[in-house]
């Protein structure tokens, strides 16, 4: 199967309200063509290295998300450009990303990581964190950053339910934050959830935006 082929049989099974970021982690420049010329332009890269190379060398008209864990030292590269960040665990991630964007004098949409998994190797905040962060002075006066949702991954297992549950988790979480909170920098419209393996099952849980890198490029070699 063609990666265009790919690509249009997952975005025709898509419901109207869900974004598709195609991820494209470690393919070559070819196959993020291939994806291109079949009308796909959000990516969605977890090496900020890469994702660079890579933006410097494809049209100026893809939106680059990255959704991996992000280095502190390391957002100064993507400032300049990135689209969506989907990874924010941490207060000093989100000061250094408004930081490096006031510098860029841009404003650059994130999505707050919520841990929802019951793996220990998932990153991403706790609910007590959330709130801290949210009703912080601090966070308030960030004016280069804006919270534009959540994302969460929910466990690598077979059980169907436990993901579901997990999911529900998250769209509750989602749901409570957008009736308690809203400042000038935050306004949740965006639920990240779902891979290849599970987004059928993320969409119907509420999610908006779906994550899908094997389906359409094939598995990583």
């Amino acid at each position: 199967m063609s990666i265009a082929i790919n690509l249009n049989d997952i975005k025709s099974s898509l419901p109207e309200q869900v974004t598709l970021v195609a991820v494209s982690k470690t393919k070559p420049i070819s196959d993020l063509k291939e994806a291109y010329e079949a009308g796909q332009r959000i990516f969605g890269e977890n090496k900020i290295q890469e994702m660079t190379d890579k933006y410097e060398e494809m049209p100026k008209d893809i939106e680059w998300h990255m959704i991996g864990h992000v280095q502190t030292n390391k957002v100064k590269y993507m400032a300049p450009y990135v689209s969506l960040i989907h990874g924010i665990d941490s207060f000093k991630l989100l000061k250094e990303i408004n930081k490096q964007a006031l510098k860029n004098n841009r404003i650059i949409d994130c999505l707050l990581q919520i841990h929802i998994a019951e793996e220990e190797t998932k990153f991403g905040l706790d609910k007590k964190e959330l709130e801290e962060i949210l009703s912080s002075e601090e966070f308030k006066n960030f004016k280069n950053i804006k919270i534009v949702g959540l994302m969460g991954m929910a466990t690598f297992t077979e059980n169907q339910n436990q993901i579901k549950k997990e999911f529900l988790h998250l769209k509750s979480i989602f749901n409570t934050l957008q009736n308690q909170f809203e400042t000038s920098n935050l306004k949740l419209k965006i639920l990240s959830m779902g891979m290849s393996g599970d987004y059928q099952l993320a969409i119907s849980c509420g999610s908006t935006m779906v994550r899908i890198g094997s389906s359409i490029f094939g598995h990583r070699k």
